[in-house]
């Protein structure tokens, strides 16, 4: 890895102890920030893979890096291409844009090829969140076997906050089609966050850890990405599309665990499930009440999440 970037703390979400925060460059030359942690001992179980979802950066998840090196692995996390502290992919650092999600393939090979393979521990397991679970779940399906197991939480399969479904996809098509794919997708006024409050809110029901990640965003602007772009749009409905294929389930051979929230505003937790009845090699369950950034979610929703964790992942200390 290259070095260069750091992680940022604030008062109530500091920096894991240990962390080694560094640059690995995908094949098509995107930059993207990696932080990776090694508990005393090296990381008795192995690696645990941190995927963030879109518009996270790895400062979120510092609360479960400090349970996974609890629990004796060692961790590594991304910020994937256009987000976080990874190289933004247009002029306007805050349009959240993709041409083709395969791309993010390119940064998933590049993180395990330059930060995980070399110098840490096996067995290596994936953690992934909504975009990154989709992502994860698309590395399978393209028949990778670089994960022990997979534990997606509430993976993009599809899309719940949708009013006009069929329409959506067509109209994203049809701009991105005419040049417009690095366009702003239309959408109500964003709020600055001085404006953002918890009551209202679709992601979690812990006021704390709401304002704890609200805060990140406050005082590292610079992390933080907007709505996302017509094309980033376009290219989320072509892969939910194939993951929703027959095939692609066939083809998933990887031994994976996908938990959903029962109260999910942002995904499809039915998708989820019906996915989750026609893998070979995976399961499902559901936590009722839940919203859908579970592992920010209140603890009544976020121990049973980890308790499934722990049930599934071989090694953990917790079990």
């Amino acid at each position: 890895m290259h070095s260069d970037p750091v992680l940022y703390s604030t008062r109530d979400n500091p920096v894991p102890e240990g962390a080694v925060c560094g640059v690995v460059t995908a094949s098509d030359g995107i930059r993207l920030r990696v932080a990776r942690w090694k508990p005393e001992g090296g990381g008795l179980y192995g690696t645990v893979c941190v995927f963030p979802g879109r518009t996270e950066k790895i400062e979120k998840y510092f609360e479960t890096v400090r349970d996974l090196l609890d629990r004796g692995f060692a961790v590594v996390a991304l910020d994937w291409r256009g987000q976080g502290g990874s190289q933004r992919l247009l002029a306007n650092p805050m349009k959240g844009h993709i041409k083709d999600f395969a791309d993010y393939q390119l940064d998933l090979d590049a993180l395990l090829s330059q930060a995980v393979l070399p110098d840490m521990p096996g067995p290596c397991f994936a953690l992934a969140h909504s975009m990154g679970a989709a992502i994860l779940l698309d590395h399978a399906r393209r028949g990778g076997t670089s994960f022990e197991r997979m534990f997606l939480v509430a993976p993009m399969l599809d899309l719940s906050l949708l009013k006009h479904d069929v329409a959506a996809r067509r109209l994203a098509r049809t701009l991105s089609f005419v040049g417009l794919s690095r366009a702003y997708v239309p959408t109500r006024k964003v709020r600055p966050m001085a404006e953002v409050h918890f009551d209202g809110n679709r992601l979690t029901s812990d006021a704390a850890r709401f304002a704890r990640n609200l805060t990140i965003s406050m005082e590292h602007p610079q992390l933080d990405v907007g709505p996302p772009t017509i094309g980033w749009v376009k290219a989320a409905f072509d892969l939910m599309e194939t993951l929703a294929e027959p095939a692609s389930a066939r083809a998933i051979r990887q031994p994976l665990l996908m938990v959903g929230a029962g109260a999910d505003k942002i995904v499809s937790t039915p998708s989820i499930e019906h996915l989750g009845t026609r893998l070979i090699a995976g399961a499902h369950i559901i936590i009722p009440g839940a919203r859908h950034e579970l592992l920010q979610e209140r603890d009544l929703f976020r121990e049973p999440l980890l308790a499934a964790f722990d049930a599934f992942i071989p090694g953990s200390a917790a079990a």
